[in-house]
């Protein structure tokens, strides 16, 4: 919790959450994430996402029929639903709500030195119909040099 500082370990997660840390990302893509923009799975509230989601850890664990749902999970047929209507921006939701370890990131300060615009730049301009991005970005970096020398 960054806002509060606090750290939690397994139990911590699952006493808060009702699921364990690594569905978590599920569970906030059905449930929602304002803090990060992405609406989560309509008519999915806190205890269906922590119930459903403790007995199936992710998405793609939850029985595509509701008729093979545990007992306890109440609602099953109206979640499955829009579960399934939802899908593919459930597991868009996932995505983004998943930590990444992996993204690339820079060796030293220096190489976040703004050095000009990168040699495909132009083309993304064009292709975004912004050509002025583009000169105005190379008027930016000439202004820059202008003032370092």
């Amino acid at each position: 919790d960054r806002r509060r500082d606090i750290m939690r370990d397994e139990a911590g997660v699952m006493a808060k959450f009702g699921v364990k840390p690594q569905s978590i990302p599920d569970y906030l893509a059905v449930l929602g994430d304002s803090a990060d923009g992405f609406p989560g799975v309509r008519g999915w509230g806190e205890k269906a996402a922590a119930l459903t989601l403790s007995r199936y850890p992710h998405l793609e664990n939850i029985p595509k029929d509701w008729r093979d749902w545990h007992p306890s999970i109440g609602n099953a047929r109206r979640l499955s639903t829009s579960l399934l209507l939802s899908w593919n921006d459930a597991l868009l939701f996932r995505t983004l709500a998943t930590l990444r370890f992996d993204a690339p990131v820079f060796d030293t300060i220096d190489d976040l030195r703004w050095k000009g615009p990168h040699p495909n730049f132009e083309g993304q301009c064009r292709a975004m119909g912004s050509p002025d991005l583009f000169s105005r970005a190379i008027s930016a970096t000439a202004a820059k040099a202008s003032r370092e020398n």
